[in-house]
């Protein structure tokens, strides 16, 4: 099977995250980078969108995915972002990286994990 790689890098979402109660009171911004695998020969061979993983889709999924909900853990949140990339929109792979900017010495924090089908 050939395969491929779909990114979406830095996406800036605001999502109410935090271990206290307090730090999840207000939206922080976080920025989410996926990488996708996919085999999409077919997309490209007929240049049909609808045979490969729409971008597009998954960024505004991923924009709305915050609202009504909050994370204590980048851990619990990227473990949850990969298993929606994987069923909803059919990766055979993804990597989630997630960068949360809440300590001021540091350029950020952070997640990274691969999840496979």
């Amino acid at each position: 099977m050939k395969s491929g790689s779909i990114l979406i890098e830095d996406l800036e979402v605001w999502y109410h995250i935090g271990v206290p109660d307090s730090e999840r009171e207000s939206m922080q911004l976080l920025l989410l980078s996926l990488e996708m695998r996919t085999d999409f020969e077919a997309a490209a061979a007929d240049d049909d969108v609808s045979k490969t993983i729409n971008y597009f889709e998954v960024c505004q999924r991923l924009l709305k995915l915050g609202e009504g909900k909050s994370w204590k853990l980048l851990e619990s949140l990227s473990e949850e972002i990969a298993e929606l990339v994987l069923e909803e929109f059919g990766a055979k792979s993804v990597v989630v990286q997630i960068k949360k900017f809440i300590i001021p010495q540091t350029k950020f924090v952070g997640v990274r994990i691969e999840r496979s089908r």
